[in-house]
């Protein structure tokens, strides 16, 4: 349980503020069991009005209070961050990253601190629905390793792997993926206006469309060629649509983008 424990949620940004609302709405910690730092004051008063927890703009003391120290800034930040907090992490704290394309070892060799759970959720973890891989380092205790699941669990799914190499993969799957979810429900709500819907009802029929697919795969275990032969009639109008999906090349370009995103995330590691 996590009860006591303190949280320092280093950057407030769109995943902090998932994260923190995440604890809170799950009853999992207090309010006087987190602090958030951000920079910019309207940016901490607002996270303070709406959630009731205390923020700063002093990373240095928010790590030295905390048990558990969670890095949710943008990766550029880091060359000016970790050094700043080097030598002021307590013994036994953890630090939980969720930046992109950081390797647990530039956590421990910056910070020197040996505690670093790496992870990779995405952004509807705003509404509980995320979806989190992490791994953790050897130092990395059971009952820390148990905070890391609670904690990434408090808004959405968690998966473990104890290879970090699958943290690059993740963020070129689940990290980025809502990016792709996103564009093709774009692209077929225009479709639909295009075709002379009104767009309130275009984007209706597209959600629900997208929603219930998803959930209709996750329940019945089948594969997704089975479930896609299963509306695809001979001659049909879901054979034609295939058709031009297919001569348009939507796997090849998907796999593209997904393997493209996979080679930033490794860069990003190399600091490039």
């Amino acid at each position: 349980m996590i009860r006591d424990l303190r949280i320092a949620v280093i950057g407030a940004g769109v995943m902090g503020e998932a994260m923190i609302g995440g604890l809170l709405k799950q009853e999992l910690v207090a309010p006087d069991q987190i602090v958030a730092t951000e920079p910019r004051p309207e940016r901490r008063a607002e996270i303070e009005r709406r959630y009731g927890v205390r923020a700063t703009d002093d990373n240095v003391e928010a790590a030295q209070w905390a048990q558990v120290a969670i890095f949710a800034v943008k990766p550029q930040t880091l060359p000016r961050l970790l050094p700043e907090l080097r030598g002021a992490l307590r013994e036994g704290e953890l630090v939980l990253s969720i930046v992109a394309g950081a390797p647990i070892r530039h956590f421990a060799d910056a910070l020197d601190h040996r505690a670093i759970v790496r992870s990779m959720p995405n952004t509807p973890a705003q509404i509980g629905e995320g979806m989190t891989v992490w791994t953790a380092a050897e130092a990395v205790g059971e009952a820390q390793r148990g905070w890391a699941r609670t904690i990434l669990g408090s808004f959405g799914r968690e998966l473990y792997v104890d290879d970090e190499n699958y943290l690059d993969m993740a963020t070129a799957l689940n990290g980025t993926g809502p990016a792709y979810v996103f564009l093709v429900l774009e692209a077929m709500i225009d479709a639909g206006v295009h075709l002379g819907l009104p767009r309130y009802m275009a984007e209706e029929l597209a959600q629900q469309t997208m929603l219930g697919s998803v959930r209709y795969a996750m329940q019945s275990g089948k594969h997704a060629a089975e479930l896609r032969n299963g509306v695809t009639s001979p001659a049909g109008t879901t054979a034609a649509a295939l058709y031009e999906l297919e001569r348009g090349g939507l796997r090849t370009v998907l796999s593209d983008a997904i393997w493209a995103a996979y080679r930033r995330s490794a860069e990003l590691g190399k600091g490039k």
